[in-house]
């Protein structure tokens, strides 16, 4: 119980009585706290305390003796006193379940301010006997084995020497820890090789967005068109003409030959010339309905290719809205009847490695971020044909590195002075620029390559550098391009169009004669170069094709700790544990050697026995005397004669009192 102002007082007055014998404050206090009081009882004769102290005549704690006896915690407590305090006026306290320490700290004050008590390290450390646990370091292997939940390590590092049974333990351990290790490099390496699988799902939609249809004539330029100023400058590089052979190449044009003192134009713009000689989509478009609705030409966009001049339907550009269809099937798309103008097709004057022997249409389906390389990717529609295109749209997502080698990077087509050699993918565009596209990236890419080793591009090149001359088109940009000198990663989201086609023919003879009278031509006309293009959904579901990653880091961790438990049965806390204890170790023994050390150099002075778990907070609170954590018994310890206590004192008397009289902080 905590000791009250009454107490304190009975104390001081038991301390001041004449009658009784001399007994310091400061042991009258002790007594009181440890449950005396004032009455007649027998004196006691000192005895011996078991594994603690005893003492010599002069009232000093001396070595632990042999003795036999087991006296009652209160005959030690009365022993801890001077011989010259004791008298039958004394009579002892009933205290059956006193602490030993606080036994050790009351025989301290008890003392003179030379040697306090002269109990070793060792023998305050001893642990206790009976039920009561003996207290052992936190960095004690022994201590925490039997803690840990490391299965088996409790069998290795036990109490007790090295006996076959633990070396069995020990080499199982070791077993199960190797396993264990090689399962985690193996799944470790395995991750580190970044796999990925393909994922195919069909998924159904309310609404699409209608694709870009790009058409290009096969016939670049129109025969009538062209002058001779034309053919003095794009003849070689487009129809191989010599100058000496352009005057009989106007006959089979049926135009008048080069008149005489003909003198051609200093520039010549090649995308003048197919702007101006190319076919116009006012002259090819006979008819044109999406979605059952008329459509024209405005709702076309003229863009230029390696074919010349095409046109794109539902191209986007300039912020117009892009078109949606709701329904799949015929009717429910883009259905057009072109006229593809066989009588404007140039001659064929000589076999060159681009002259086209075909009529009709290249048609090239896509997406509206995506230029069109219809040269390349585009099928062909030929005249006296209906020609009816089944989409299905298929949106197909890639990794980026290290699962994959997708890009997301814009692009800027712009030339840049670059060393020379092999290009790669084009550096990012600092400024807003169209979404990357693999076909978007192979166009900046051989724009910026012409350009660095022509100095200009071709026409249907993006950018700011001017246009290549017909004489540049045939000696550098040609073959620049033949060159594959770009390497472009595919992009990290694709969307693209499967198409199947069929066709039957057209115009019938029903027909034939109603359509030769509607558009003022021939029925054979009609037959060699009318056609119908019908672009739909087949349906409204699309396809989806998704690179993901094979194996996860979660999946990683799970395998970890799947091999953990199987093998060493641990978990994430068991590291944990073994983290503290090594922070423990560390403390213990490394800091611990530094403070042994520290305190080693200072001089000694008078402290009480304490417990060793305040060894690691001696001295730490450096408190002045009025900051110091009071005990109303401490009172009369400073007003006595007795020794003053310390900080360190002050804490071990805290801790050896009763959990009702402890010290209130």
């Amino acid at each position: 119980m905590p000791l009250t102002a009454e107490t304190q007082s009975s104390a001081a007055a038991l301390a001041q009585q004449s009658s009784r014998p001399a007994l310091p404050a400061t042991q009258a206090a002790l007594y009181l706290l440890s449950g005396g009081a004032p009455s007649p009882a027998p004196a006691l004769e000192p005895q011996p305390v078991p594994g603690r102290g005893q003492l010599d005549p002069s009232g000093h704690c001396i070595q632990p003796s042999q003795a036999s006896a087991s006296p009652s915690p209160f005959q030690v407590w009365l022993l801890s006193l001077p011989p010259s305090a004791l008298s039958p006026a004394w009579p002892a306290p009933p205290r059956p379940q006193a602490d030993p320490l606080l036994l050790l700290s009351l025989c301290s004050l008890a003392t003179n301010p030379s040697p306090l008590c002269s109990l070793t390290s060792a023998e305050a450390m001893k642990p206790p006997s009976g039920p009561e646990e003996a207290w052992q370091q936190a960095s004690d292997i022994s201590v925490f084995a039997s803690s840990c939940t490391l299965h088996g390590l409790s069998h290795v590092f036990g109490q007790g020497s090295l006996t076959p049974r633990r070396g069995l333990w020990a080499v199982a351990m070791l077993l199960s820890m190797a396993a264990f290790l090689y399962q985690v490099a193996e799944r470790v390496r395995y991750y580190g090789e970044f796999h990925h699988e393909t994922a195919l799902d069909e998924r159904e939609s309310h609404q699409l967005t209608f694709p870009a249809i790009t058409l290009c004539n096969i016939n670049p330029l129109r025969r009538s068109r062209l002058t001779p100023n034309d053919l003095h400058w794009a003849g070689p590089s487009l129809l191989g003409l010599e100058p000496s052979e352009h005057a009989a190449f106007l006959r089979a044009l049926g135009q008048p030959p080069t008149p005489p003192g003909f003198m051609p134009s200093p520039t010549f713009d090649m995308a003048r010339l197919y702007t101006r000689a190319g076919h116009t989509l006012e002259d090819m478009l006979l008819d044109c309905r999406y979605r059952g609705r008329p459509c024209g030409p405005e709702n076309f966009t003229a863009i230029f290719t390696r074919m010349g001049q095409c046109y794109t339907f539902n191209s986007g550009a300039d912020g117009a809205e892009l078109l949606t269809t709701p329904k799949g099937g015929a009717g429910n798309g883009l259905e057009i009847m072109l006229d593809v103008q066989q009588d404007e097709y140039l001659p064929v004057w000589k076999d060159m490695e681009e002259t086209p022997f075909e009529v009709g249409i290249r048609v090239q389906i896509h997406t509206q971020e995506e230029p069109p390389s219809i040269d390349q990717l585009g099928f062909g529609a030929a005249p006296g044909y209906q020609v009816f295109v089944s989409c299905q749209q298929q949106q197909l997502s890639f990794l980026p590195p290290p699962w994959g080698d997708c890009s997301s990077a814009s692009l800027d087509p712009d030339f840049e002075p670059e060393p020379a050699g092999p290009l790669g993918p084009p550096s990012p565009s600092p400024g807003p620029s169209p979404p990357y596209s693999l076909m978007g990236c192979r166009l900046a890419c051989e724009t910026r390559y012409v350009a660095r080793k022509c100095g200009c591009r071709m026409m249907h090149m993006p950018g700011s550098a001017p246009v290549c001359s017909p004489q540049q088109y045939k000696d550098c940009a040609d073959a620049m391009l033949r060159k594959d000198s770009c390497v472009c990663p595919n992009p990290c989201a694709i969307t693209r169009y499967a198409k199947e086609l069929s066709m039957v023919r057209m115009p019938s003879r029903a027909a034939a004669r109603y359509l030769a009278r509607k558009y003022n031509r021939s029925e054979a006309y009609i037959a060699e170069n009318v056609l119908v293009l019908d672009i739909f959904f087949e349906a409204l579901n699309y396809e989806t094709v998704e690179q993901k990653k094979a194996y996860e880091v979660s999946e990683l961790l799970g395998d970890i700790g799947g091999q953990m438990g199987l093998f060493i049965g641990a978990s994430l806390l068991t590291i944990l544990e073994i983290l503290d204890y090594l922070c423990e170790v560390f403390l213990d023994r490394v800091l611990g050697y530094f403070w042994n050390r520290k305190r080693s150099q200072r001089p000694s002075s008078t402290h009480l026995a304490f417990h060793p778990s305040l060894c690691r907070h001696q001295d730490s609170f450096r408190l002045p005397p009025h900051l110091l954590p009071r005990h109303t018994a401490l009172d009369l310890v400073s007003a006595s004669s007795g020794p003053s206590l310390n900080i360190l004192d002050t804490l071990c008397l805290h801790m050896t009192l009763s959990p009702s009289s402890q010290i209130k902080f």
